[in-house]
């Protein structure tokens, strides 16, 4: 591993000299010699903790339709996810990946090292342990995620090159997959429970949101994805491809958010989930008509704010609906 170089092993003659009159070694060389413990910098950005947020949707929408939810349960499984599990697939793929260019969360990567793929085995290890507390099914399906999870980047097997493949495995693991398994944990349900219509139709819903945003998350990586030969979806699509899948997607998407408030809560929920998307929706659109002037407009910052503005939307929704619910009493399950 690359750990920072430790200066008490290295003392230069003058650092021995005080040594030898009993002098207090400066405190320069006391957080010198403490960080040959600490994980380097360049690990920390790749492992992507705050791009989390943006799967946070998926956990709390689970968790709101929840019915026998406990706290301990939830913040157990919310800190697996977003601070064991999404980490180490993020710090796993960046090493294999080896990116130059802008990536997720990370606008000028720096180089990785031999200690990023160790920091990421060494998280999904600790998700699995304390997977144990939730169950064998929780656990079970933390090992599936990272599997597949780690076949996407991996040289030998790069799923990264097949494109509809790919989003297909993107879209369902990071949507369904994690829904299921959030519910599940969050709950303790039978494993059977979970092809209940009342349940399947919001994991599904889940899939299909993700499904038509997830090629907008590469729109900006066409050079750097050519460069190692990988053929994303949004590569074929295009650029402006990409903004009509992804608003065609959405649109069908919504549709099934309606159908599902209408159906189990009331059409006021609908309300509430356009309102909160809306910022996001805005920002879409605006960006879309100078995508359509310029194809150089579809970049890194702009992808970022589209996220942010639609992963607080919907964050603040689902809270809501959580809340909302709760007080009236019409959690589904």
């Amino acid at each position: 591993m690359a750990f920072c170089k430790n200066s008490y092993f290295q003392t230069s003659q003058p650092f021995k000299h005080e040594l030898a009159l009993n002098r207090p070694v400066s405190s320069y060389r006391i957080l010198s010699q403490s960080k040959k413990n600490m994980i380097s910098r360049s690990t920390l950005l790749h492992l992507r903790i705050p791009f989390s947020f943006f799967l946070l949707p998926i956990f709390l929408f689970a968790v709101a339709v929840s019915p026998h939810w406990q706290g301990w349960r939830v913040g157990l499984v919310f800190f697996i996810l977003h601070f064991l599990l999404y980490p180490a697939s993020n710090g796993y793929n960046s090493y294999y990946d080896k990116d130059e260019d802008s990536i997720g969360g990370l606008e000028k990567p720096p180089p990785v090292s031999k200690e990023l793929w160790y920091a990421s085995l060494a998280l999904d290890a600790a998700a699995l342990l304390l997977g144990f507390v939730l169950g064998w099914w929780f656990v079970l399906a933390l090992l599936v995620y990272g599997t597949i999870s780690k076949m996407y980047s991996h040289t030998d097997i790069r799923l990264k090159k097949y494109p509809i493949l790919s989003w297909l495995l993107a879209s369902f693991f990071q949507g369904t997959f994690t829904f299921f398994m959030t519910y599940q944990a969050v709950n303790q349900v039978d494993i059977q429970v979970l092809g209940d219509i009342q349940i399947l139709f919001p994991a599904v819903l889940s899939m299909l949101f993700l499904g038509g945003s997830y090629p907008m998350t590469q729109v900006y990586q066409h050079a750097e994805d050519a460069r190692r030969g990988d053929q994303t979806l949004s590569r074929m699509l295009g650029i402006r491809g990409t903004f009509l899948f992804a608003a065609i997607a959405f649109q069908i998407s919504a549709a099934g958010f309606w159908y599902f408030f209408h159906t189990w809560y009331n059409d006021w929920y609908f309300v509430g989930f356009l309102a909160c998307l809306s910022p996001g929706l805005v920002h879409f659109l605006i960006w879309t008509t100078r995508v359509w002037k310029d194809p150089a407009a579809a970049d890194f910052r702009n992808t970022m704010r589209l996220n942010w503005l639609t992963a607080i939307g919907l964050n603040v929704f689902f809270v809501g609906v959580w809340l909302l619910s709760g007080m009236e009493g019409v959690r589904i399950g």
